[in-house]
Protein backbone atom coordinates (compact mmCIF):
# COMPACT_ATOMS: atom_id res chain seq x y z
CA UNK A 1 0.00 0.00 0.00
CA UNK A 2 1.30 3.55 -0.92
CA UNK A 3 1.57 6.24 1.91
CA UNK A 4 0.53 9.57 0.92
CA UNK A 5 3.73 10.56 0.99
CA UNK A 6 5.01 8.37 -1.77
CA UNK A 7 1.61 8.83 -3.23
CA UNK A 8 2.23 13.49 -2.94
CA UNK A 9 5.75 12.66 -4.69
CA UNK A 10 4.77 10.67 -7.50
CA UNK A 11 2.02 13.30 -8.17
CA UNK A 12 5.05 15.82 -7.90
CA UNK A 13 7.21 14.07 -10.43
CA UNK A 14 4.57 13.69 -13.01
CA UNK A 15 3.44 17.06 -12.92
CA UNK A 16 7.07 18.28 -12.65
CA UNK A 17 7.30 15.93 -15.96
CA UNK A 18 4.97 16.69 -17.96
CA UNK A 19 5.74 20.82 -17.35
CA UNK A 20 9.14 19.69 -18.99
CA UNK A 21 7.37 18.08 -21.62
CA UNK A 22 5.56 21.34 -22.29
CA UNK A 23 8.59 23.80 -21.39
CA UNK A 24 10.94 21.23 -23.89
CA UNK A 25 8.69 21.26 -26.44
CA UNK A 26 7.61 25.12 -26.43
CA UNK A 27 11.63 26.19 -26.69
CA UNK A 28 12.06 23.04 -29.38
CA UNK A 29 9.42 24.56 -31.33
CA UNK A 30 11.41 28.04 -31.43
CA UNK A 31 14.20 26.76 -32.23
CA UNK A 32 12.77 24.69 -34.63
CA UNK A 33 11.55 27.75 -36.65
CA UNK A 34 14.30 29.44 -36.84
CA UNK A 35 16.30 25.88 -38.20
CA UNK A 36 13.30 25.64 -40.63
CA UNK A 37 12.42 28.97 -41.97
CA UNK A 38 13.90 31.91 -40.24
CA UNK A 39 17.04 31.37 -40.31
CA UNK A 40 16.77 30.32 -43.57
CA UNK A 41 14.89 33.62 -44.47
CA UNK A 42 17.03 35.86 -43.26
CA UNK A 43 20.26 34.33 -45.35
CA UNK A 44 18.03 35.38 -48.71
CA UNK A 45 18.48 39.24 -47.82
CA UNK A 46 21.58 41.44 -47.95
CA UNK A 47 23.74 40.99 -45.91
CA UNK A 48 23.45 44.35 -43.89
CA UNK A 49 19.83 43.51 -43.97
CA UNK A 50 20.73 40.18 -42.57
CA UNK A 51 22.28 41.21 -39.52
CA UNK A 52 19.94 44.31 -38.93
CA UNK A 53 17.00 41.81 -38.73
CA UNK A 54 18.91 39.62 -36.91
CA UNK A 55 20.26 41.99 -34.19
CA UNK A 56 16.44 43.44 -33.53
CA UNK A 57 15.41 39.26 -33.41
CA UNK A 58 18.19 39.08 -30.46
CA UNK A 59 16.75 41.66 -28.69
CA UNK A 60 13.20 40.42 -28.64
CA UNK A 61 14.40 37.01 -27.57
CA UNK A 62 14.74 38.47 -23.97
CA UNK A 63 11.09 38.37 -24.24
CA UNK A 64 9.16 37.36 -20.91
CA UNK A 65 7.45 34.63 -22.39
CA UNK A 66 9.88 32.79 -23.90
CA UNK A 67 12.62 33.42 -20.76
CA UNK A 68 9.71 31.81 -18.59
CA UNK A 69 9.73 29.01 -20.57
CA UNK A 70 14.01 28.91 -21.29
CA UNK A 71 14.73 29.39 -18.55
CA UNK A 72 12.04 27.45 -16.09
CA UNK A 73 12.15 24.14 -18.33
CA UNK A 74 16.14 24.50 -17.25
CA UNK A 75 14.77 24.63 -13.20
CA UNK A 76 12.41 21.98 -14.04
CA UNK A 77 15.59 19.87 -15.94
CA UNK A 78 17.74 20.10 -12.90
CA UNK A 79 14.82 19.00 -10.72
CA UNK A 80 14.16 16.12 -13.08
CA UNK A 81 17.55 14.92 -13.51
CA UNK A 82 18.18 14.54 -9.98
CA UNK A 83 15.08 12.59 -9.35
CA UNK A 84 16.23 10.54 -11.88
CA UNK A 85 19.57 10.03 -10.35
CA UNK A 86 17.51 9.31 -7.58
CA UNK A 87 15.57 6.48 -9.25
CA UNK A 88 18.88 5.58 -11.09
CA UNK A 89 18.69 1.96 -12.22
CA UNK A 90 15.14 1.85 -12.73
CA UNK A 91 13.90 2.84 -16.60
CA UNK A 92 11.86 5.92 -15.83
CA UNK A 93 15.04 7.47 -13.79
CA UNK A 94 17.68 6.63 -17.18
CA UNK A 95 14.31 8.27 -18.92
CA UNK A 96 14.38 11.39 -16.78
CA UNK A 97 18.26 11.82 -16.83
CA UNK A 98 18.51 11.32 -19.86
CA UNK A 99 15.39 14.39 -20.74
CA UNK A 100 17.60 16.28 -18.64
CA UNK A 101 20.69 16.28 -19.86
CA UNK A 102 20.19 16.62 -23.50
CA UNK A 103 18.23 19.79 -22.14
CA UNK A 104 20.46 21.26 -20.39
CA UNK A 105 23.46 20.47 -22.23
CA UNK A 106 22.28 20.46 -25.98
CA UNK A 107 19.75 23.56 -25.14
CA UNK A 108 20.57 25.22 -22.69
CA UNK A 109 24.74 24.86 -22.59
CA UNK A 110 24.86 25.16 -26.26
CA UNK A 111 22.74 28.58 -26.03
CA UNK A 112 25.16 29.87 -23.23
CA UNK A 113 28.32 28.66 -24.93
CA UNK A 114 27.74 29.24 -28.58
CA UNK A 115 24.96 31.24 -29.70
CA UNK A 116 24.66 33.97 -27.07
CA UNK A 117 27.90 34.90 -27.33
CA UNK A 118 27.67 35.02 -31.42
CA UNK A 119 24.45 37.09 -30.61
CA UNK A 120 26.41 39.81 -28.27
CA UNK A 121 29.28 39.65 -31.19
CA UNK A 122 26.55 40.50 -33.89
CA UNK A 123 25.15 43.20 -32.15
CA UNK A 124 28.24 44.91 -32.33
CA UNK A 125 28.50 44.65 -35.98
CA UNK A 126 27.15 48.16 -37.65
CA UNK A 127 24.95 46.42 -40.61
CA UNK A 128 26.06 48.99 -43.00
CA UNK A 129 29.64 49.10 -42.17
CA UNK A 130 32.18 47.56 -44.82
CA UNK A 131 32.74 43.95 -44.73
CA UNK A 132 29.47 43.64 -42.66
CA UNK A 133 29.01 40.58 -45.26
CA UNK A 134 31.85 38.78 -43.70
CA UNK A 135 30.73 39.11 -39.81
CA UNK A 136 27.25 37.95 -41.16
CA UNK A 137 28.92 34.67 -42.85
CA UNK A 138 30.79 33.93 -39.87
CA UNK A 139 27.78 34.37 -37.64
CA UNK A 140 25.89 32.20 -39.72
CA UNK A 141 28.31 29.29 -39.86
CA UNK A 142 28.74 28.83 -35.77
CA UNK A 143 24.64 29.77 -34.91
CA UNK A 144 22.94 27.64 -37.49
CA UNK A 145 24.74 24.30 -36.93
CA UNK A 146 24.22 24.86 -33.06
CA UNK A 147 20.47 25.94 -33.46
CA UNK A 148 19.65 22.54 -35.14
CA UNK A 149 21.60 20.50 -32.01
CA UNK A 150 19.21 22.67 -29.70
CA UNK A 151 16.40 22.03 -31.49
CA UNK A 152 16.84 18.65 -31.86
CA UNK A 153 18.29 18.45 -28.40
CA UNK A 154 15.17 20.11 -26.88
CA UNK A 155 12.67 17.50 -28.73
CA UNK A 156 14.97 14.59 -28.16
CA UNK A 157 14.32 15.59 -24.22
CA UNK A 158 10.41 15.55 -24.89
CA UNK A 159 10.81 12.08 -25.75
CA UNK A 160 12.82 11.07 -22.91
CA UNK A 161 10.40 13.06 -20.86
CA UNK A 162 7.17 11.30 -22.42
CA UNK A 163 8.90 8.10 -22.14
CA UNK A 164 9.53 8.28 -18.18
CA UNK A 165 5.92 9.35 -17.60
CA UNK A 166 4.77 5.96 -19.58
CA UNK A 167 6.63 3.77 -18.14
Amino acid sequence: MRTTATTEMSTTLTTTTIAGVIGAGIVGGVFYAFSTFVMPGLKRLPASEGVHAMQQINVTAEHPGFMLAFMGTTALCLYLGVRGFLDRGETRGTLLMAGSLLYLVGAFGLTVGQNVPLNDTLATVNPHAPGVAAHWQHFLSGWEWSNHVRGAASIASVGAFLGALLV
